[in-house]
């Protein structure tokens, strides 16, 4: 530092609440995002201000949830006490105030302890928070969390409860869109963990009657379990638990006070362990912890008092204790693990035969690969040492002493020119880039062995640190980067294939996403517009003056580095990959990649859709 920079009450300046906010929104609502991603900020928001209504729910006040999402505009209606009317103006403008720091009236609460409501206040260009109780109504008007106007208290005759509406900060999230599927993701956690709750989303309702029991039987194919599913419910706990007939690796849904644990946390590590001790004792059996857990689809909630978490979006349950006087929640669960499931097993002789047939299987398989996975982890090293085929960031999802880790990205490329080019333009902190050697293995209806054996699939389970459990994930988003032509596509589609293969889980969680880049760049003298469709194109042309200069990308690798940075920064584009619901995972892959030709072909003429990538395996 220079000797003439001067150090005065004048370099010392403090932040409202407001500005603290925007100028941080990191340390509120996690990433930003355009809403490509399910943990994207704009879903934060729309979270904190349904967590309000959720508490409501359970505090007895209110069974609908109405929600309403147009145009960007989000509207959130409960029917709960509503705000008291003097207060309606400082819980959404005040930090720390709120009726969550009186425990009598919220014992076990999804929000933020009065910090939620405020974040989003502050990252709105629009807010408005309206009370009804006592006949009377109370309104004000916010932007970026200024107060424009207030109005009331006057005579009303609406029905008790808030509405809350906002639109989320364009100058903050840019480009945004909210996606239906996460949303009714999000919302169906909701209904699911809170039975006898009803929520209208732009006009469809949603409501579970069976909690987690309908979690597991709406997110997977009924007909892959391999036995019914185990529902065991306690005071402060719920667990939904049943092994699938194809998929390798473990999936859980965690939960903590109503808030999805995307992350894990004590009780996601309590429960596993739980597990494998349970079923220890049960068969008196010394069984192998993964061949116990081998093909787990469950799901957990618990209700702790006063939780504590790892990040403010609480992802990730830090807590070790239940609250009060309650024990551990590690001994906690363990002891009802241990007391429930054991009395369950003992009740149901068949359901107790298949999860031991299912565990002597694993077993059996396990040993199978043990050797072929010994080489294959030292051809991995040396491959990474002194291949390079992986170029990594300084910062992964399980660093969490750092606030990006959300952003961790994956890039997988193919061929030396695209991967040079990102590796040159990303941000070594979060971006790390895998360089693929030519054309995957179609892996369809090949065993795990595979993944082993072949050296493309081991070096990319490797990278990513998912032998054991996704739990070990290294980046939260993987992301495709192929070209858009023939060959790219079918690259894309038989990686496609690989994680629904054997990691389905990656992509019902939302980590696989397809990168977009330009097709075309138009410009003149003074602008520089890139195109991501034919409509895109013309709009360019039309509004750039003169005959503007048009190139048409054929690869990634003729993009140059000092352009590739826009489209994998601020303003990257990421198609996430989803699941039909329709559809099995079976299903899915025997259409696309098994020997349907004819019907495939016919599909892809009566759709005629560039998403579809579908032109694969006829080449």
């Amino acid at each position: 530092m220079s000797q003439d920079t001067k150090y005065t009450e004048d370099n010392i300046r403090s932040l409202d609440w407001k500005e603290h906010i925007r100028l941080r929104p990191g340390m509120y609502i996690g990433k930003l995002g355009d809403g490509s991603s399910a943990d994207d900020g704009i879903y934060i928001l729309l979270k904190e201000t349904i967590d309000n209504c959720i508490d409501e729910f359970v505090m007895g006040a209110g069974k609908t949830i109405e929600i309403r999402i147009k145009d960007g505009l989000v509207k959130v209606r409960d029917f709960g006490r509503g705000i008291p009317l003097g207060k309606v103006v400082d819980v959404v403008s005040k930090m720390n105030t709120g009726g969550k720091y009186d425990s009598r009236a919220f014992k076990k609460s999804v929000g933020l302890n009065g910090v939620g409501t405020k974040a989003v206040n502050a990252l709105s260009s629009f807010f408005e928070v309206q009370s009804s109780r006592d006949n009377k109504i109370k309104t004000a008007e916010f932007s970026q969390g200024n107060l424009l106007k207030e109005e009331g208290p006057n005579e009303s005759s609406q029905r008790k409860g808030t509405k809350v509406s906002f639109r989320p900060d364009e100058a903050i999230f840019k480009n945004y869109k909210y996606r239906n599927e996460y949303v009714e993701r999000m919302l169906k956690n909701y209904v699911y963990l809170n039975p006898g709750l009803t929520i209208d989303f732009n006009g469809v309702k949603f409501y579970s009657e069976n909690g987690l029991k309908d979690l597991l039987e709406d997110n997977n194919n009924t007909e892959d379990f391999l036995y019914p599913v185990i529902h065991l419910k306690g005071d402060d706990i719920e667990i939904a638990i049943t092994h699938s007939k194809t998929q390798y690796s473990e999936e859980y849904h965690s939960f903590v006070n109503g808030q999805n644990t995307t992350q894990g946390g004590t009780h996601q590590t309590a429960y596993r362990e739980a597990l494998v001790k349970t079923i220890r004792e049960h068969y008196g059996k010394n069984y192998d912890p993964s061949d116990i857990r081998k093909s787990v689809i469950s799901a957990i909630a618990i209700k702790v008092m006063e939780p504590i978490f790892e990040s403010q979006t609480k992802t990730k349950l830090g807590s070790t204790d239940m609250g009060g006087k309650l024990p551990t929640v590690r001994s906690y669960i363990n002891d009802f693990v241990g007391k429930y499931l054991d009395n369950y097993l003992h009740k149901n002789p068949d359901t107790r035969e298949a999860i031991q047939r299912k565990i002597v299987q694993a077993e059996r398989e396990r040993k199978e690969l043990s050797g072929i996975r010994k080489l294959a982890k030292d051809r991995a090293k040396k491959a990474n040492l002194h291949n390079k085929k992986l170029r990594d960031c300084r910062i992964h999802l399980g660093d969490t002493k750092k606030d990006r880790n959300l952003e961790s990205t994956l890039f997988i490329t193919e061929g030396d020119s695209a991967s040079g080019s990102i590796t040159k333009s990303r941000d070594v902190n979060t971006q790390a880039v895998f360089s693929l050697k030519g054309k995957p293995l179609n892996s369809y209806g090949l065993s795990k062995k595979i993944v082993y054996e072949n050296e493309e699939f081991n070096l990319l389970q490797a990278a990513l640190n998912i032998e054991e459990s996704i739990e070990d994930l290294r980046y939260n988003n993987i992301v495709i980067a192929t070209d858009a032509d023939v060959d790219g596509m079918h690259i894309r589609l038989l990686l496609i294939t690989f994680f629904l293969q054997f990691f389905p889980e990656l992509i019902k969680e939302n980590h696989l996403y397809i990168l977009q880049t330009p097709l075309f760049r138009v410009r003149n003298k003074k602008e520089t517009i890139y195109c991501y469709s034919d409509e895109e194109r013309r709009n360019a042309i039309q509004k750039l003056t003169g005959k503007p200069e048009i190139t048409r990308f054929k690869g990634l690798g003729e993009i140059s580095p000092d352009e590739f940075v826009h489209f994998i920064g601020e303003d990257i584009r990421l198609e996430p990959v989803m699941l039909d619901k329709a559809m099995s995972i079976e299903e899915l892959l025997s259409f696309y990649m098994g020997k349907n030709t004819p019907n495939r072909q016919k599909f892809i003429i009566e759709n005629l859709k560039v998403e579809i990538d579908l032109v694969e395996e006829d080449q």
